[in-house]
């Protein structure tokens, strides 16, 4: 049988090779869209002006290039004061792509909005943030905390989802397909307009593309990540045994 996995091949395919000696599955990776920053025509229409902000809040790599290529684009020389706050250390790290590393103008947290706004306590209130957001993602968490410690914020998505033209497949092919996003469903609908089913088992993965299958007409044949299932290769494994 064949598998399709809604993301680029991972560095890790133990898990999807055991499932090819045991079932004999031929599972294959084809990521449904991609994340790039917004144009600068596609910024300016969100009526978000950069220097009126004096620090910027990260939580991926992707966000500061697209953070700093909406910059030179749009031809804001970002100020020697500007402060950066960083959900974690290997995001602000990699600051160092783009500005000189400086530890009193670099902040990191441990990877929960709460730590990040516990870096900004009461020495660096004043500022005012931009939160660098990405398409599609979580931002309630971040922004509930910032608006529980009173902080002046915008929330200005810089990433957007880009759906992948994936009509070349011959998706009924697949007897197993991996969603893990809402943009997955998206770009699915877009290139298949008629798309029906069929004998197809789907399997999603993680909480957010559930409502946008359920809202496409799909029929999800196993939802992860449960105890049973924490990993999209235990999943398809599980899919496969059901199948025997």
């Amino acid at each position: 049988m064949k598998v399709l996995v809604s993301q680029h091949t991972p560095t890790n395919m133990a898990p999807f090779e055991m499932l090819q000696e045991k079932f004999g599955a031929e599972v294959e990776f084809h990521p449904f869209f991609v994340m790039e920053a917004l144009s600068g025509k596609e910024f300016r229409a969100k009526k978000i002006n950069l220097p009126d902000y004096t620090a910027v809040v990260f939580s991926s790599r992707l966000a500061i290039d697209a953070y700093f290529k909406l910059c030179e684009e749009m031809r804001f020389k970002v100020p020697e004061t500007m402060k950066y706050f960083c959900t974690t250390e290997a995001v602000a790290m990699y600051l160092q792509k783009h500005i000189v590393y400086r530890k009193r103008k670099i902040f990191y947290g441990t990877g929960t909005p709460e730590s990040v706004v516990a870096l900004i306590g009461p020495k660096h209130k004043g500022e005012k943030f931009l939160i660098a957001a990405s398409d599609g993602s979580n931002s309630g968490p971040i922004t509930a905390v910032f608006d529980k410690a009173g902080l002046d914020y915008t929330l200005g998505t810089i990433v957007k989802a880009v759906p992948q033209d994936i009509s070349g497949l011959d998706i009924h092919s697949y007897g197993i397909v991996v969603l893990y996003s809402p943009f997955d469903v998206a770009s699915l609908k877009e290139s298949f307009p008629d798309f029906e089913q069929g004998d197809i088992r789907f399997i999603s993965f993680g909480r957010s593309v559930v409502g946008a299958m359920e809202e496409a007409g799909l029929s999800i044949a196993l939802k992860a990540p449960t105890p049973e299932a924490p990993s999209a290769g235990k999943a398809v494994e599980i899919c496969l045994e059901s199948l025997k």
